[in-house]
């Protein structure tokens, strides 16, 4: 399928052919009801359970392993934090209408890894070495999990490895080398120096292509699978992964519930999460649909340069799909962004469950990272900027418009809504990093 045939197909996607920022709402999106039982055949509620009282079993290897964690317990969480200047900001800068409130969820902020890459690839990273040590008979369910931090020689038997553009990298390396694994991690040349270089200071193996994210995944999968030793894990296919996300909904819950925020039908939510090949975004949306069933609407947003979930719904070519196929290089300074396929998992599970995807322009990320920081003092890197694109996209497209007006979000329910961005990374990156982004595009 070329870009014309994809075009013809689906006219929306001539702006996506353009790389022009755009807004693409999903046709497939289906009631909750209605997809429900088939979603749970995939990831049931009781999968999500189990992913959440895995972590919390951990929690005593976290906090033993990571200081920084002892105010939550060893419990890996972000805040969720009011924005009202930064909304007031945006709306005056862009000639903006952004109804109810905006909060910025700091996954940016989460401990260890710095990203939402944290939820994920630090749960696959647990999973593993839980299944290990009671496979080895050093470990049951109701010991104190504090224990594995006294098992490094039992886990250096082992390896993980992934493919990463970085903030993934960096989940799996950092947690990995903490509990003892050996590690590998294979990076595309969109993952920024800076982030090498930390792995690298964990003790980290880092192997470098000269190619995309593609190419890191394909050349990472194949050195595991030739290793009986070695465990890994699968950006675009992994439920492990994906659990990891779903579960930080029932947190998210919690925390609007300590906001006073109501989520129903009246005082809908509408969250905007970035997403590169999918997972992240993809497991926080899922489980937040289960909790919030039609009163949450989950949108993506990439790149203009790289829309790959959005072309892998879309087309329902799924990972069989390229940005470049449609005449797009997927080049993009987001690196957290740059995947130019999409996750086989998130476009199959989320094509009844998504509502839409924003795309943005390489400047905006980096006047948003500029916007925040001038107006809230929070700083965040530029693929985490792209959710903003959400708030501001909402109603200045028609076809967003559209979808507001087809899904009873009036005027009224938009004032009592809550929109969330969803910060994805940040907290690693150095200082001299930080003045060059305040720079870039300016």
């Amino acid at each position: 399928m070329n870009a014309e045939s994809m075009i013809a197909a689906d006219p929306a996607l001539r702006a996506v052919a353009d790389a022009e920022e755009t807004a693409w709402i999903n046709p497939r999106l289906l009631p909750f009801d209605m997809v429900d039982g088939l979603s749970q055949l995939v990831v049931s509620d009781a999968d999500i359970a189990d992913a959440a009282a895995r972590l919390q079993r951990f929690a005593p290897f976290i906090r033993r392993a990571f200081p920084e964690t002892e105010e939550t317990n060893g419990l890996i969480e972000s805040p969720l934090r009011p924005i009202p200047k930064m909304q007031q900001r945006l709306a005056a800068e862009y000639h903006a209408v952004i109804p109810g409130r905006l909060l910025l969820k700091m996954d940016s902020h989460l401990a260890i890894a710095g990203s939402v890459k944290a939820r994920g690839g630090i749960y696959e990273v647990l999973k593993h070495a839980e299944d290990l040590a009671i496979g080895a008979g050093l470990l049951t369910i109701d010991d104190d999990y504090g224990k594995l931090a006294d098992m490094r020689d039992f886990f250096a038997r082992y390896t993980m490895q992934v493919g990463s553009t970085g903030n993934l990298g960096m989940s799996i390396g950092i947690m990995s080398a903490a509990i003892g694994f050996r590690v590998c991690v294979h990076m595309s040349a969109d993952a920024k120096a800076w982030k090498k270089n930390l792995l690298r200071s964990h003790g980290v193996e880092v192997i470098e292509y000269a190619d995309d994210y593609s190419r890191a995944v394909a050349e990472g999968r194949r050195a595991s699978d030739a290793d009986s030793m070695s465990h890994f894990v699968d950006d675009e296919k992994s439920v492990d992964l994906f659990l990891g996300y779903a579960a930080a909904a029932e947190r998210l819950a919690a925390q609007l519930a300590g906001l006073d925020i109501t989520v129903d039908s009246e005082h809908p939510l509408i969250v905007y999460i970035p997403a590169g090949v999918g997972g992240a975004p993809g497991g926080v949306s899922y489980g937040l649909r289960r909790l919030y069933h039609d009163n949450v609407h989950c949108f993506f947003v990439e790149p203009a340069q790289c829309p790959s979930v959005l072309l892998g719904v879309a087309t329902q070519r799924y990972e069989q799909v390229s940005v470049h196929d449609i005449g797009i290089a997927g080049k993009t300074d987001a690196d957290g962004l740059a995947c130019a396929s999409p996750s086989s998992l998130v476009t199959r599970i989320m094509t009844n469950h998504m509502a839409g995807v924003f795309t943005v322009s390489e400047a905006h990320l980096y006047d948003y990272l500029r916007d925040l920081n001038a107006s809230e003092g929070i700083r965040i890197e530029p693929s985490s900027c792209a959710s903003f694109a959400g708030p501001l996209g909402l109603l200045r497209f028609p076809d967003a418009r559209a979808y507001c007006a087809m899904h009873g979000l009036t005027p009224e329910r938009l004032g009592n809504a809550t929109q969330i961005a969803w910060a994805t990374g940040g907290r690693l990156v150095p200082e001299e990093i930080w003045t060059e982004y305040l720079a870039t595009y300016r």
